[in-house]
């Protein structure tokens, strides 16, 4: 390879790893996780599988060629004479199964309803691939907002930590030197929870999205939720059309039990070679199918196709009613994730907040001790934890229930 094509491949590949290694915003990681999801490809080939399969539905089966010997005598005055007996002949002929039309239509529409089938669960797997990037996303932006609420409270806090052993030559009792060590072990404690929370969350995206540094970038999505419009379409959920496909298979397998009451047939044609002393012959077969036995046979079959198709329409009922079920609990738990939310935000944050400023300024007066200052600062850090833990609730909430619900994701 020439010194060219070498820089040319080094130039490329550090581009591919410097455009992977940035950070994705949640649209991006939907999008890359829809290009390299590898179930997703596998849902896409059976589909075409099925779809590939079904353009021979309805077809005629292949002829058959026969060749025969015939009335060859193996006793008598004549016995392995091939050419003395008139009746001796060789022949070559053709036949063709000719399978009833309504069989022929009940193929084509199983074919087509697997086709449905398989195009449904493409579908689904689509959608389950966008839900889970989209949690993992949303789940890595905010353990990193936690994270960094940790840090900021600690770097506010920093001055009255530096300060801290002054407090016992003005006069502060020895103990409370103590309180800033175990303030800040604590601290420790929770920041390595936080990054395990991280390391998780990314682990998740990395999974979905393909990329091995992957990273967050931007803000999340700020879904509104809409439950008129949720339970309009909630006949189009994908797990829905899994099963409306699923009826129409059983509905094609009830039509092709049904068709077996129809008569199949096939033709034969033949052409017979005689000895030259002999004229040559032709012969011609109609074979027709009786299905005379069809309390025994078709009759038992339909039945069991019929109550297959009875059993596929009370599943798919049982599972839309489960789905509408299951939106109502979302929509609660949301409008109520939302409202503690707004008050953890509006009301206690402020409140936390308040406080710490309070006891800062106080310490720094003289008039308070530094156990007060801790306190208030572990209180603003629970309470800004506690909003972040709540708005991550809602917005995973926003997320998953359209996503789930929805007719098209936003």
């Amino acid at each position: 390879m020439s010194p060219a094509k070498w820089a040319w491949l080094l130039v490329a590949s550090a581009t591919a790893v410097s455009a992977q290694a940035e950070p994705l915003t949640f649209d991006q990681a939907l999008a890359k996780a829809g290009e390299t999801a590898p179930n997703l490809r596998a849902a896409g080939l059976r589909a075409d599988a099925a779809r590939s399969a079904g353009r021979a539905a309805g077809s005629l089966p292949d002829p058959k060629l026969s060749l025969g010997l015939e009335n060859v005598p193996i006793s008598g005055p004549m016995a392995g004479r091939f050419a003395d007996d008139e009746m001796t002949m060789a022949s070559v002929g053709v036949m063709q199964d000719m399978p009833s039309g309504a069989a022929r239509r009940a193929e084509v529409g199983r074919a087509d309803a697997e086709v449905r089938v398989a195009d449904a669960q493409a579908l689904a797997a689509a959608r389950e691939v966008r839900l889970s990037t989209a949690l993992a996303w949303v789940d890595l932006y905010y353990a990193q907002a936690r994270l960094t609420a940790l840090d900021d409270i600690e770097a506010a806090l920093r001055p009255v930590l530096d300060a801290a052993p002054s407090a016992v030559v003005q006069g502060a009792r020895p103990g409370e030197t103590v309180d800033p060590a175990e303030w800040l072990v604590a601290l420790a404690d929770r920041r390595s929870e936080l990054q395990a929370d991280v390391a998780r969350a990314k682990a998740a995206l990395v999974r979905w999205t393909g990329d091995p540094d992957a990273g967050v970038a931007g803000a999340p999505p700020h879904w509104a939720v809409d439950p008129v419009v949720l339970r309009a379409g909630l006949d189009r959920h994908p797990t829905l059309l899994v099963l409306d496909a699923g009826v129409r298979l059983a509905d094609a397998d009830l039509a092709g039990a049904r068709a077996a009451k129809s008569s199949d047939w096939s033709w034969e044609l033949a052409y017979q070679k005689r000895d030259d002393r002999f004229g040559d012959m032709v012969s011609a077969r109609l074979t027709l199918s009786l299905p005379i036995r069809q309390g025994q046979r078709q009759g038992p079959i339909i039945d069991a196709r019929g109550a297959d198709a009875t059993r596929a329409r009370a599943d798919r009922e049982a599972t839309r009613r489960q789905l509408l079920a299951a939106l109502n609990a979302d929509l609660a738990d949301h409008r109520m994730h939302h409202e503690v939310w707004v008050r953890a935000r509006d009301s206690r944050l402020p409140l936390a907040q308040r406080r710490a400023d309070l006891e800062t300024a106080s310490y720094a007066a003289g008039t308070a001790d530094l156990p007060a200052v801790l306190a208030a600062f572990t209180g603003l850090a629970d309470a800004r934890l506690d909003v972040l833990d709540k708005e991550a609730a809602t917005m995973r909430d926003a997320v998953r229930i359209n996503i789930t619900y929805g007719m098209d994701a936003p």
